[in-house]
């Protein structure tokens, strides 16, 4: 699904690469967690998977793509296949629940008769379907984010990159939302969640790869939040 090969990251005007010869792999199916310090490089690594930058030197490929040489016109038909989940929800205020989710499949040309269909059975998912025509302005921050996971999944992606999900909820409302990313997750889909939050990492015990620099310094299946000052687990939070 994901193939990313000694991949290294210069911005113009920085001293430092932002990645230092990178490498993983993610395999369909997987539920991978990002983590790290700001700065560490996670962001930038989110970003190359979603085809908004690219490597400066190295290669990745994604969903069978070579990302580096994909022409322009291309990229728009490659992130047809991805879901996208923000910290900061990034609704449309104007348009209600239904619309904010049915946008989504509009603007890459999904039928009505896909988009009456699809639509209701993703607000069912995330237990919103009595909230439809509710406005974003009239929900609470944990909904303003179910309707978000609705909008980035209602076209059944492949992979679903959520880049701080939880950042802006309480751990109550982040629980609820990491409950919905692991029952798409157990559906198929392969989702690349980074975080700060050590709590839910150390509670769901999925593959976590870590980048401190820029480089990957742990990659490990069934882990949780290591502390990277002193090496020790944190201890389990309680949602």
């Amino acid at each position: 699904m994901i193939t990313i090969q000694h991949a290294v990251k210069t911005y113009k005007g920085s001293d430092e690469p932002a990645l230092k010869s990178v490498s993983l792999q993610v395999d369909r199916g997987e539920f991978v967690f990002l983590v790290g310090a700001s700065g560490s490089g996670k962001s930038t690594l989110m970003r190359m998977v979603l085809r908004e930058d690219v490597p400066t030197t190295g290669s990745i490929h994604v969903l069978g793509e070579d990302l580096i040489n994909l022409a322009s016109r291309r990229v728009p038909i490659f992130r047809r296949r991805l879901g996208v989940v923000f910290q900061d929800f990034r609704l449309l205020p104007q348009k209600n629940v239904y619309e904010n989710v049915a946008y989504s499949s509009k603007v890459i040309g999904k039928p009505r008769a896909f988009i009456e269909t699809a639509v209701p059975d993703v607000l069912s998912l995330v237990g919103l379907s009595e909230k439809a025509k509710r406005m974003p302005s009239e929900l609470s921050g944990g909904e303003q984010q179910r309707v978000a996971v609705a909008r980035a999944i209602v076209n059944k992606p492949d992979i679903l990159l959520a880049d701080e999900p939880t950042g802006n909820l309480d751990p109550k409302t982040s629980g609820e939302i990491m409950d919905l990313l692991q029952r798409i997750n157990l559906g198929g889909t392969t989702v690349l969640m980074a975080t700060h939050d050590r709590g839910i990492v150390d509670r769901l015990q999925k593959r976590v790869i870590e980048l401190k620099n820029g480089e990957i310094i742990r990659d490990e299946v069934a882990a949780g939040y290591r502390d990277v000052n002193t090496g020790e687990m944190p201890k389990s939070e309680e949602f």
